[in-house]
């Protein structure tokens, strides 16, 4: 009898231990520190993003003076997509995550309207300075697309690891946890593909 005794002694804290594994109690806040890493990576993409448009702007403003108001809308849109924050705690809501979105949406319309304005400018089109800066931006943009889809996929395995049995118990008895908001595309009319025009 006392070996039997002692063996489930010797049991039951393991089956605890399995029991309580099984229940998101280490798998949920994991998989949510791996979303938030991710995020970070988007922001400093975005980052190295803002930083890249003002040597551009400045580049483009020694160039052509008549785009003046296409550089000013370019320096707001960005003034405004770097005071927009959302850090980790914010990505559940989607609220913050949607301004986060329409002021990086903004940057990337006034860029796209100052790299079209640079067609009028020969000089600037084969200005050395220019075409690393325009290289450059090009290699940001694709490393933010990049991020997004990590952070988007980190999200959804971490979203669905909260809903899904037996996580879902450790998820919202132990961590509250709650799910965070993917990145979506707001630029209007992203649908669409652009018309290209050769003045033919």
């Amino acid at each position: 009898m006392t070996i039997l005794r002692q063996f489930r002694l010797f049991l039951l804290p393991l089956l605890g231990a399995f029991a309580l594994s099984a229940c998101g109690i280490n798998s949920v806040p994991a998989a949510e520190e791996v979303a938030k890493a991710k995020w970070a990576d988007v922001q400093a993409q975005y980052q190295r993003r803002a930083n890249l448009v003002g040597n551009l702007v400045a580049t483009v403003k020694a160039a052509g003076k008549q785009e003046q108001d296409t550089l000013v809308k370019v320096t707001e849109a960005r003034a405004k997509a770097t005071s927009v924050q959302v850090n980790a705690a914010d990505l559940s809501d989607p609220a913050k995550v949607q301004q986060f979105q329409q002021a990086q949406a903004q940057l990337s319309q006034g860029l796209g309207r100052l790299l079209a304005s640079v067609e009028a400018y020969p000089e600037l089109k084969t200005n050395q300075n220019f075409l690393d800066l325009q290289s450059q931006l090009e290699g940001t943009e694709n490393r933010i697309a990049v991020a997004i889809r990590d952070y988007n996929e980190a999200v959804r395995a971490y979203n669905t690891r909260i809903r899904t049995f037996p996580d879902a118990i450790g998820a919202k008895i132990i961590h509250g946890a709650k799910p965070m908001t993917p990145f979506q595309a707001t630029t209007p009319g992203a649908e669409e593909a652009p018309k290209v025009d050769f003045g033919n």
